[in-house]
């Protein structure tokens, strides 16, 4: 059986973000930006070093009938999803020196520039979780690895990208 890959995080301390700051980002992350409500995409995990979310699989986003499995696209959208989050999480990792108001305005203008998706074996799970991490924060621009896991922890896809911060 093959195992999935463990993004592990960093071994530098890395601070805790606040109340404040992770409600904020949750209510941007699963409200505002209603395509990740459609997906029925939802936080489990916001760390400065990695983050995680979790799919309900349901009849909307099955991509084959016969097969009842999850459509490529949304793995593609989840997973670039995840990486934006991470990026977020990184950036307001960085400036933790602003109140948690002032790092959530900064995610206005954060865009995938660049994203490529391995897709291993066909989707077909329950839920889904995705996990994201950054591997390199730029100043303008940020690369991250994602992945797509069964319910067993079996791994679905995975995917790297990158994000401009303008």
């Amino acid at each position: 059986m093959t195992q999935a890959l463990t993004i592990h995080p960093k071994t530098t301390p890395t601070p805790e973000f606040e109340e404040e700051f992770i409600v904020g980002l949750k209510r941007i992350f699963e409200e505002k930006i209603v395509f990740n409500q459609l997906l029925g995409l939802k936080i489990t995990l916001l760390r400065p070093e990695r983050v995680m979310g979790r799919i309900e699989m349901r009849n909307e986003l099955i991509g084959h009938p016969a097969y009842n499995r999850i459509h490529g696209g949304v793995i593609s959208a989840g997973l670039d999803a995840m990486g934006g989050l991470a990026v977020m999480a990184a950036i307001g990792a960085r400036h933790m020196n602003e109140t948690p108001e002032q790092r959530l305005q900064r995610f206005s203008r954060l865009g995938t520039i660049d994203l490529r998706v391995d897709y291993l074996r066909p989707g077909i799970s329950e839920y889904f979780e995705l996990r994201a991490e950054v591997l390199r924060l730029g100043s303008r621009v940020a690369s991250t690895r994602m992945e797509f896991l069964g319910a067993d922890g079996k791994l679905f896809s995975t995917a790297a990208a990158a994000y401009i911060m303008s």
